[in-house]
């Protein structure tokens, strides 16, 4: 019974996050924790799972679409992987109760940036990290045209993804936020690109953490199983409805579903 509950409510959370991009962990682990009371490291670890499986069929289409630079993925995932590994060594000396208060930060500021208006910062320039490694590169847009662009401040991206793996390995969540900020903000990257390499990013980073929540014992797969299964159903129609329901009514309500949670997640994790 419960494994069915679990299916269903990972249908509904890969359902929203696919509506929103930010993936269904970052709804599933409050849900398992808060109201199923599932331990915060078996849920983390089963939100992993379920990051591989929905990142790797988002990553094989922006691939055929050359939106992805793959090699500025590659060169990043030195820090994401390396954060990852860092993470998973955190992780073992931290209180469940920090990590429901930095689950319950990480939701609020998620809420807050899902109101930020989301604009083009490109670049003429490439940092000299980016030329000597040639990280620069270019993508089609809708009218057929190829756009060139550079990229900007790698050192500081580079640290970014760093951070970005640790916070992977210690909430069970891709983490695509920050990347996204990173790549947008610091590396002037165009938005389509740096969603693309994102999304790439998350299902290595997510591997990375997940097999080693695997060593430790952490992944049990009477929840590890029907939350990635849900997950990837809910992705699937949630990336259908995404076409018809308005973004900006979908951000309005699902900030507010934000908050609260975050809030209960702090308030369980001050408990």
């Amino acid at each position: 019974m419960l494994e069915i509950l679990l299916l269903l409510t990972a249908v509904g959370a890969g359902f929203l996050g696919a509506l929103l991009g930010l993936g269904g962990g970052i709804i599933v682990v409050p849900v398992l924790t808060l109201f199923y009371h599932v331990n915060i490291r078996y849920a983390i670890a089963a939100s992993l799972i379920s990051i591989v499986a929905t990142s790797s069929g988002a990553a094989a289409s922006y691939l055929k679409d050359s939106l992805t630079n793959l090699r500025l993925a590659v060169f990043l995932e030195i820090g994401t992987v390396t954060g990852a590994v860092v993470g998973f060594l955190i992780a073992s000396f931290i209180k469940a109760q920090f990590l429901f208060l930095l689950f319950g930060v990480f939701l609020f500021f998620s809420a807050i940036m899902m109101l930020r208006k989301r604009e083009e910062h490109l670049t003429g320039e490439n940092h000299p990290w980016a030329t000597a490694l040639k990280l620069d590169g270019s993508y089609p847009e809708s009218n057929e045209r190829w756009v060139n662009y550079k990229v900007q401040q790698v050192p500081l991206g580079l640290f970014a993804m760093f951070g970005a793996g640790v916070l992977s390995a210690l909430l069970g969540i891709g983490s695509g936020i920050f990347k996204v900020l990173a790549m947008d903000g610091a590396m002037k990257l165009p938005i389509k690109v740096s969603s693309a390499t994102s999304n790439f990013m998350i299902g290595v980073t997510a591997s990375a953490s997940a097999g080693a929540y695997l060593l430790r014992g952490d992944i049990q797969p009477q929840i590890a199983a029907p939350v990635a299964v849900g997950i990837i159903i809910g992705s699937f129609f949630g990336a259908k409805a995404m076409v018809r329901i308005p973004a900006k009514r979908i951000r309005q309500i699902f900030v507010v579903v934000l908050s609260i949670v975050s809030i209960q997640m702090i308030i369980k994790g001050l408990q």
